[in-house]
């Protein structure tokens, strides 16, 4: 943040009052309100947050004009293109590309933390065996601070990193735990001779009674997928993490409430109600049906995984995952899969009508994950789950950058209260 010295002025009932203009490095200015209400006695109103800057961040940019996702600097299409999940963790985490020798040391630091705690076993034979894996990710990862007490303590920078490489490590091991849990079958524990997203899978999918080889074109895919969804800057649940950590709570309490927040069909949820919608789609000589639904605004219908609230052009992260989509579908073929054609043709039919170009309607991130999933045989409701393991370090770098700021303290949002004023209490007899 750099001060310019410039500021604006604001009149209020013929009163003037100076508010300091501070200049980011990328991005609009930022005018500083901290002590308007002290000084006018006023507060400023901004439903969803839309227009307020609640802290600042060295993490993540992005502008959506031009449809741009930086990470410490560098654009996304060069990390997932060139890249992998655990070294982009690393720059989230740390600021700077490792060296090849710092990579291998924090590659192994994440490889032997994979394991979670034989108790917590417990724990998902205590959800019912229909449980959404969310839900038991909430209660799972809420729980960890329960076995992790050495590493719950938020201003010893030692646990604080502790921390950080305990949740990276052991989300996708708690997820696909929820996953067999959900159908049924035994958990599958770590293997530290794969990758990270080769592992994830071998978790998901492997079973005792024979051997599963992880296709390195579909592990490809889960790691670019973990890579494209690891932060977005200040999205809701990263801000509830944020918010969470105000207070001073423990890192696996703050990540637990982000995972929540990130259950919201309107953010995590995004594209498993993509896949729900083409689901209801049915067939490829429907599409023309809900394409003109789609266009008509007295039809509740939504067009799920076409556009985006931040970008106003396209979605950096879509035109990668689009090359994955395509690789992984051309390696398990969709002649036999009516959702996948769906996808497919309402993919090309909204790339090429004016309506949605004109709009700017492209097909987004949450489409071709839904897509890739889908292809990969995870049911809808492993496609948050797997957003969760995905995003985890991004919320832990906020959270650590947030923990390492001096000027922290505890969130506490005003309001525009429209309420009654006060007035007596009546006798129950009387009412």
């Amino acid at each position: 943040m750099t001060d310019t010295k410039k500021s604006a002025t604001l009149s209020l009932n013929g009163e003037s009052y100076e508010l300091p203009i501070f200049s980011p490095t990328a991005g609009p200015d930022v005018i500083d309100i901290r002590k308007l209400y002290a000084q006018a006695g006023v507060f400023t109103y901004d439903p969803g947050f839309t227009s307020t800057a609640s802290c600042d961040s060295t993490i993540t940019f992005i502008d959506g004009d031009k449809g741009e996702l930086l990470h410490r600097g560098y654009p996304i299409d060069q990390l997932a293109g060139k890249s992998h999940y655990l070294e982009v963790c690393y720059l989230l985490l740390y600021g700077e590309l490792p060296t090849a020798t710092q990579l291998e040391d924090f590659e192994g630091r994440v490889t032997r933390h994979t394991m979670v705690h034989e108790q917590m076993h417990n724990f998902f034979r205590g959800f019912r065996r229909d449980a959404h894996p969310m839900a038991t990710l909430v209660g799972v990862v809420g729980a960890m601070s329960a076995f992790y007490h050495d590493s719950t303590d938020i201003a010893d920078p030692w646990q604080r990193e502790v921390a950080s490489i305990r949740l990276i490590a052991k989300l996708p091991t708690i997820a696909a735990m929820a996953y067999k849990y959900s159908i049924g079958q035994p958990f599958v524990y770590p293997r530290n001779d794969l990758d990270y997203a080769a592992n994830f899978l071998h978790m998901c999918f492997s079973v005792p009674a024979e051997d599963y080889n992880v296709n390195p074109i579909l592990a490809r895919a889960m790691d670019r997928i973990f890579t494209l969804h690891a932060d977005h800057e200040q999205n809701a649940s990263t801000s509830t993490v944020r918010l969470a950590s105000s207070s001073g709570a423990n890192p696996f309490a703050c990540v637990a409430a982000g995972i929540a927040c990130l259950w919201g069909p309107a953010h995590g949820g995004a594209n498993q109600a993509c896949l729900e919608m083409l689901k209801e789609i049915g067939t490829v000589d429907r599409i023309p049906e809900f394409i003109a639904r789609a266009k008509d605004k007295s039809d509740p219908f939504r067009l799920m995984g076409f556009g985006h609230r931040v970008y106003k052009n396209t979605d950096p992260r879509a035109t990668v995952l689009k090359q994955s989509a395509d690789e992984v579908l051309e390696l398990l073929g969709i002649e036999d899969n009516p959702l996948l054609q769906v996808a497919k043709e309402l993919e090309q039919t909204a790339l090429h009508d004016p309506y949605f170009i004109e709009k700017k309607l492209f097909p987004n991130v949450d489409f071709y994950s839904g897509i890739i999933l889908e292809a990969m045989g995870f049911p809808t409701s492993m496609f948050t789950p797997i957003f969760t393991v995905a995003r985890t370090v991004g919320w832990v770098s906020q959270w650590k950058e947030m923990i390492a700021d001096p000027q922290n303290k505890i969130g506490r949002p005003r309001q525009l209260y429209l309420g009654e004023t006060a007035r007596n209490y009546t006798d129950i007899e009387n009412r």
